[in-house]
Parts: C-alpha cells; structure tokens; sequence
C-alpha cells in the first residue's frame, strides 16, 4: 500500500509575503513541517507540489519536487484543483495532504491518524482542535441551550479542522471528491501545535515560542 505525502506551496503569498520561506528556528519555514513527513516511517515518498523550483533552495533533503502549473497559483483556484493535478500525476493508495502554515506539527500525529486509515479502520484523517466552549453561529448557540446552560466541562466539544493534515484513500478524491471520506479519524491537535500561519501576528507567536522553547 503506497503512502505518498502531498505539500502545496506557493511561495508568492497575499496576507504574509513570502510566508513559505521565512525564518523559523534557523530554517525556513516550510522546512519544519516537510522534515517531519520525512521521519514518518510509513510514508514512502514526500512531494513538495510547487510552480518555481526555488523552493528547492529551502526544503530538507529527502523531500521531491514536483512543478505545477503556473495557473494553480491564481487566487481563484480552489485546493481541490491542485490536489486533482497532483494525484493525476502521482499515483498513490494514500495520500498525505499538508501544510508548512504549521510547523509545529508532530510526529506522532501524523503517525496515530495514518495508522488508522492505513490499518482499514478509517477511510480518512484530519488534524483538529477540540473546543469546549460556548459556541455561536448565525445569532444562535450551537452546542447549547440559552435555558439550560451546562457547566462547559459537561459540554459536547466542537472540533474544529486545523490545516496541518488531511490523510484520504485515493478513491475518496477521485470517486467523491472529497478529502474527508465518510468514516474520518479525528486527530487531535491542541496549543502550539494547533497553530496555523496566516498573518504576521501568526508568524511572531510562532518565531517567540521558537525562541522559549529552543525548538
């Protein structure tokens, strides 16, 4: 059963320039989260899915570069097309689609919920923060009732998907797809872990926490 990882970079991004390149802890960015799909045992090859070979300048070794299309890094295009590009190219019973927007991703994450997919239990995967909270949604509460407030420890727990991993049989892409099948492993992912780079305020707690922890 072939696993293949699946990283989609476009180094020219909106909301934080450069954001795929920048430094962290002494390597770029999209160093981090690549060197760690390379030590996950059970993947058998890693793609970083980019349209300038740049990028190769950045990532650890180990890691295959594969060139796209100039048009997949418009700002209309949907991931669904780029991932449809890659696995048009890249053929694979699994696939291990991420991001370097999080770094600090572990090991054994993406270890455990690949496992379950792997092993038949799941048709997918996917990263997600619990939260358990009062929740809103379109003027209503959505994981409680106004006329019997529950302590929040009582409360059901909202997962919210995290954009480290998503982990999906081929079928579920190319017959429904999708990138979450129908009977998904939840990954739990919490604190620093959880984060997400979108914006500058993103990138310095992720740059201070780097600092604190010598990570």
């Amino acid at each position: 059963m072939k696993t293949v990882a699946l990283v989609p970079i476009k180094l020219h991004s909106q909301r934080l320039p450069h954001k795929s390149i920048l430094p962290l802890a002494g390597h770029p960015l999209c160093w981090h989260l690549l060197n760690t799909l390379t030590q996950v045992k059970e993947i058998d090859e890693v793609y970083v899915y980019c349209s300038d070979e740049e990028i190769t300048k950045y990532i650890p070794q180990g890691v295959k570069f594969l060139k796209r299309e100039k048009w997949l890094d418009g700002d209309e295009v949907k991931g669904f097309d780029i991932y449809g590009s890659f696995i048009s190219e890249v053929d694979a019973d699994i696939y291990v689609l991420a991001h370097v927007t999080s770094p600090f991703t572990k090991k054994s994450s993406i270890e455990t919920a690949l496992r379950h997919v792997q092993n038949g239990d799941n048709d997918s995967a996917f990263s997600a923060e619990k939260i358990q909270t009062f929740a809103w949604y379109d003027g209503k509460p959505i994981n409680y009732d106004l006329n019997d407030v529950p302590r929040t420890q009582d409360m059901k727990p909202i997962w919210v998907e995290t954009s480290a991993f998503f982990i999906f049989k081929k079928e579920i892409f190319t017959l429904h797809h999708r990138r979450i099948g129908y009977k998904p492993y939840i990954q739990e992912v919490a604190g620093i872990e959880a984060l997400d780079i979108d914006e500058q305020k993103d990138y310095d707690l992720a740059v201070e926490y780097a600092k604190i922890n010598n990570a």
